[in-house]
């Protein structure tokens, strides 16, 4: 097949974590070769009327779609997928309605709240006000960014307590300043953090953040040094693991079913993972759904691949088998 690799192409202020998705591109790429696909990387901006014409000239078979933001902000990421939906072009990862309903956190977290799946509770002053019962206010609570990603503005700093809600609603407008985003308060849960991946609906093997290295007293977060600077303690100290207690098994078939659960609720496609806290309980929490997550090498999606006994090159061919798969007519539109 001639699959086109379309990626945001990161600008001159771009961030650090902008900047991965060329180790995506490239990754993918090599990989797709290697599979025996014919290959074009394409650089995608705001300027989708130039991405139109370079993706009608090229025609391809399948997009392989990378893109995680443009315009230096991941809530107009849809931009790319609802252009491939205009072009009726297969491509890679969830569509386009998928990526609206997850990428905007508020919006994910009153779906798992309607559906009844377990999600901490929320307030925002800007999109939603939904009261969880048995939640108290003085509860610790984390500030976290409303359509961006990749623990975007995630620091210690970020994790508070409040008296009441108006102390709350003033912490958050005063650190939307800061992080000049929308943000709004989850309740903190203290305990474990898991993620499980998902290829083609299938669970791959879980992962958990060891935070054994972390002193007493450091908050237990994957913040933004962790995911993105190397020489950071907090990069360092928190690896992954695979290896799971006997005592774990019925906490793992549960987080299973739970991201089963989310795989139909928000009609993800191709591959995709879902974020847990676990309780003193044994409470599972669903945090966040990340579509499309990072394709690099080293990260999570290809360590849990790995664990599942499949190579790199055996999931990106998958991925492209489900994206064909969805739009079997796609290619013909493209070509007339």
């Amino acid at each position: 097949m001639m699959v086109v690799v379309l990626y945001n192409e990161p600008g001159e202020d771009a961030s650090v974590e902008d900047h991965d998705v060329l180790v995506q591109a490239e990754s993918v790429s090599t990989a797709l070769q290697q599979l025996g696909h014919r290959t074009i990387r394409l650089g995608c901006t705001l300027d989708l009327a130039a991405t139109r014409r370079q993706l009608l000239a090229l025609r391809p078979d399948v997009v392989f779609n990378l893109v995680e933001s443009l315009g230096g902000t991941d809530r107009l990421m849809a931009l790319a997928t609802l252009l491939l939906d205009a072009l009726e072009i297969p491509y890679t990862g969830v569509r386009t309605n998928a990526i609206l309903s997850t990428s905007n956190k508020l919006t994910a977290k009153a779906r798992l709240y309607d559906a009844g799946l377990p999600t901490p509770a929320w307030m925002s002053s800007r999109e939603c006000n939904r009261e969880v019962p048995g939640t108290e206010i003085s509860d610790r609570w984390i500030l976290k960014p409303v359509l961006e990603h990749a623990s975007f503005g995630m620091d210690d700093d970020a994790v508070v307590t409040a008296e009441d809600q108006a102390a709350l609603e003033a912490m958050l407008r005063d650190r939307e300043q800061i992080i000049e985003r929308p943000l709004f308060a989850e309740q903190f849960i203290e305990g474990r953090e898991i993620n499980l991946s998902l290829l083609d609906g299938e669970v791959l093997p879980p992962a958990e953040i060891d935070f054994t290295s972390f002193p007493p007293d450091k908050l237990r977060i994957v913040g933004h040094q962790a995911k993105w600077d190397p020489d950071s303690f907090e990069y360092q100290q928190t690896p992954r693991r695979f290896n799971f207690a006997a005592s774990d098994k019925s906490l793992l078939k549960y987080i299973s079913q739970l991201a089963h659960n989310c795989w139909e609720l928000f009609g993800l496609s191709g591959y995709a993972r879902v974020d847990f806290r676990v309780d003193s309980e044994s409470q599972p929490w669903i945090l966040e759904i990340n579509a499309n997550p990072c394709l690099a090498p080293d990260a999570g999606f290809a360590a849990a691949v790995a664990e599942a006994g499949m190579t790199y090159e055996d999931a990106i061919q998958q991925i492209i088998e489900s994206a064909a798969r969805a739009a079997p007519n796609s290619v013909e539109s493209t070509r007339r």
